[in-house]
This record gives structure tokens, C-alpha cells and sequence, in this order.
């Protein structure tokens, strides 16, 4: 069987995150990997603040993004210092996009060999078995993946 040696962690920032990145973190520690954790800033929400924007209204596009990424981190920085896996192994990479195309284009990029997963992502409906993300990286990833669930209470 083939070592793994790099795996890549789809974050989201929904209430699940905390839990995928540990479960991803604690994976690539038995495995001695590395942790790439990916998080797509929707191509869709940019679009709308600049349609907002070039109305006239005070707010920026590059502003936002940038805002996010900030939050993302932070958020991020406080998982990581809970984590098993030392911050020298994780590696993180935010990109604007389509999140199943933009995801797709890390994992080649990376050169990541297994993917970690949510099965819900920022909506959380309660009706869906599965992410439309999740479910387009189960049918098209070249590499493994593994969908993080939750317990159910």
C-alpha cells in the first residue's frame, strides 16, 4: 500500500470544522503526513459585493476578501493550537472560487493523496444527506476521500 503523505482537510468554517480538522490533524499525525487545510472563499458572495459595490455603495470586494481571510486564520490559528499536529506540518491555502472546481485545483496543485471532508457544509439543512461539494469531491477527486460525519444526537 501506498504512505500517505499529504492530506487535505476541506474547511468550510461551518460548526463542523473544529471537528474535521481535528479528526484530519489526528489522521495525518499517525500517518506522519502533512495537512493541507483548503477553505474557498464562494466566488458567489464576492460577486455580490461588487455588484454592491459598483452601485456606489462604501464597501470593497478586495476588502472583503481580505476580511475574510483574516477571520479564516484567526479561527483557523485557534483549531491548530488544540490540534496534535505541529503548525511546521499544516499548511493552509484560501482561494476565491467555485468551491468543488477550486478544490479540485488545490488537490493537483498540493499534490494531495487523501481528502478529508464534511458532509454538510455552511447551510446545514437538516433534509440533506450530503453536501453539493461534498458530494461533486466524492464523484470527481483523482484521490481517495474520507466524508467526516458527526454523531447524531
Amino acid at each position: 500500500m501506498h504512505h500517505i503523505e499529504k492530506i487535505m482537510a476541506a474547511l468550510a468554517f461551518s460548526k463542523y470544522s473544529p471537528a474535521i480538522f481535528q479528526y484530519s490533524s489526528r489522521l495525518a499525525d499517525e500517518l506522519s503526513a502533512r495537512l493541507v487545510v483548503a477553505h474557498v472563499i464562494n466566488i458567489r458572495d464576492v460577486e455580490a459585493i461588487s455588484s454592491v459595490e459598483s452601485l456606489g455603495y462604501s464597501v470593497s470586494t478586495e476588502g472583503y476578501i481580505n476580511g475574510v481571510k483574516e477571520e479564516r486564520m484567526a479561527e483557523l490559528e485557534k483549531i491548530v493550537a488544540e490540534g496534535p499536529l505541529p503548525r511546521d506540518r499544516i499548511k493552509v491555502v484560501i482561494k476565491v472560487g467555485h468551491p468543488f472546481e477550486a478544490l479540485l485545483k488545490i488537490i493537483n496543485e498540493e499534490g494531495v493523496e487523501m481528502v478529508v471532508i464534511g458532509t454538510k457544509g455552511r447551510s446545514d439543512l437538516e433534509q440533506v444527506m450530503l453536501g453539493s461539494v461534498a458530494e461533486k469531491i466524492i464523484r470527481h477527486s483523482p484521490v481517495p476521500v474520507l466524508s467526516y460525519r458527526t454523531k447524531r444526537t
